[in-house]
């Protein structure tokens, strides 16, 4: 190997020297700062690709040696018994030959690779490329394994660090401006989601005192909230109403109530009451008895065809009122009832019931289940059994769905109303002694709007500008 050194008072100057003597393909093995100048070592690239030829034939020599030896430690253990390996040459006589005369690795390789004098040792040698093909792939799926570990453990320190930064960020934020810290905690213990909390109190203008922050959110909050200004949207126009939701969340006794007030403004000569609850025991019973009570008859079906022979019975009807049955949000017959009110060729409107007592997972949940099926509007129910409403409130606004009634109670029609969006906030918004325990201090609230996304499922709220 002929490694050259070359000195110049640069590395510049001694790399030119390099190429100049060795090629433009010059390898350099080594540079260092001498006294004076930069020492270069380098080598010519054919020496260096006959260098690497060499060692890789003497690395094969070495290996065909040491399988030799190997088989020729196995040969001493073999015992070839028979009269058909009589005048057979013995592969311990081969290995014996090939050893005693074993002087470069070509020879090494044609005494030792024919086939038929080593038939004996290609299943060891195929056994040690399959045990090393295996090896391989086990370490391949280790290292897998380690690297995808590692890109997790990053991923959860960097989700830590820029929770830990927006805490910091945050508590220096609340600490400067404390009515910002009133009000975000107050929404909080309201039962507003967390996403749109976090946006009021961020959007929300730096020099209001507490008084005008209050009244800057409830403005807000009903700048967003949409309503119906009065009933002739419903009861004056008429139409198909189907109302739908969970079991429980009281359905019926709203379909009810509904009726009773269509019946107090126009008459019971033009109302149709349809019922789908025979799955309940009684269920059609329940409607029917409000029924003779309203002096409105009632149909029953249990299919779309039983349900389309009773809407073409009832088409001269100003309002037709649907009591379906209730049926769990994750349910697949949330499906089916609505492809049965959606065939019917008739503009079906669907008023989904929501229960103000229900969480605000929940009820999202349920609105997930029916909103991608053209819902047009929302009743609340169970005001008068909710601690608090912001929950209810809060997904109608991120959900952007049209607020109709709400009921508070059973009795018939007196405990329901229009919804008036100012009296829903005023109330979500005076906190009871209940909630007190559920209320975050000043010093949590930082770490508990650290772990929130901005804009998680809130979107931009009407008449919030950047601060």
């Amino acid at each position: 190997m002929n490694i050259k050194r070359f000195f110049g008072k640069n590395s510049r100057e001694a790399l030119t020297m390099a190429k100049k003597a060795l090629g433009e393909d010059a390898v350099i093995v080594s540079n260092r700062s001498v006294s004076g100048g930069i020492e270069i070592m380098a080598i010519s690239e054919s020496e260096m690709h006959a260098m690497a030829t060499n060692e890789s034939v003497q690395h094969a020599a070495s290996h065909q040696m040491h399988t030799s030896n190997n088989l020729l430690e196995d040969a001493n253990t073999l015992d070839l018994d028979g009269d058909d390996y009589q005048d057979a040459p013995t592969l311990l006589s081969i290995l014996n030959q090939n050893k005693a005369g074993a002087k470069t690795p070509k020879a090494i390789q044609k005494s030792i690779v024919e086939p038929a004098e080593i038939a004996t040792a290609a299943p060891q040698r195929n056994d040690f490329m399959f045990k090393t093909e295996q090896s391989n792939h086990t370490s391949n799926q280790e290292l897998t394994e380690k690297i995808n570990f590692m890109l997790n453990e990053m991923r959860n320190m960097r989700s830590r660090m820029e929770s830990q930064l927006t805490a910091m960020t945050w508590s220096n934020h609340l600490q400067n401006n404390p009515v910002k810290s009133k009000i975000l905690s107050t929404l909080l213990a309201a039962n507003f989601s967390a996403s749109l909390s976090r946006q009021l109190a961020e959007k929300m203008p730096n020099d209001l005192e507490l008084g005008k922050a209050t009244t800057w959110v409830k403005n807000v909050l009903a700048n967003n909230m949409h309503t119906i200004q009065d009933e002739s949207e419903l009861l004056n126009q008429g139409g198909v109403f189907a109302l739908v939701g969970p079991t429980g969340v009281g359905k019926t006794t709203t379909t009810a109530k509904l009726a009773a007030r269509y019946v107090m403004k126009h008459g019971t000569q033009k109302l149709g009451l349809i019922t789908t609850d025979g799955y309940r025991i009684g269920g059609h019973e329940q409607l029917r008895i409000y029924g003779k009570i309203l002096g409105v008859m009632v149909h029953a079906v249990k299919d779309e065809a039983d349900l389309k022979i009773a809407l073409n019975e009832l088409r001269n009807k100003h309002t037709i009122l649907i009591d379906t049955v209730g049926v769990s949000q994750r349910d697949r017959m949330v499906t089916e009832q609505v492809a049965m009110l959606t065939n019917t060729n008739i503009n079906i409107k669907k008023l989904l019931c929501l229960n103000a007592t229900s969480t605000g997972e929940t009820l999202s949940d349920v609105i997930r289940a029916y909103k991608g099926r053209a819902l047009d509007g929302c009743i609340i129910t169970k005001l008068d059994e909710a601690a608090s409403i912001g929950n209810v409130l809060d997904v109608i606004i991120r959900e952007k769905i049209k607020l109709y009634y709400t009921t508070h109670g059973q009795r018939v029609p007196e405990d329901m109303q229009l919804a008036n969006k100012k009296d829903l906030i005023s109330r979500a918004l005076t906190l009871n002694p209940s909630s007190w325990p559920f209320q975050f201090l000043d010093e949590e609230l930082p770490f508990v709007v650290s772990t929130l996304q901005t804009q998680a499922e809130t979107g931009r709220l009407m008449g919030v500008g950047h601060v």
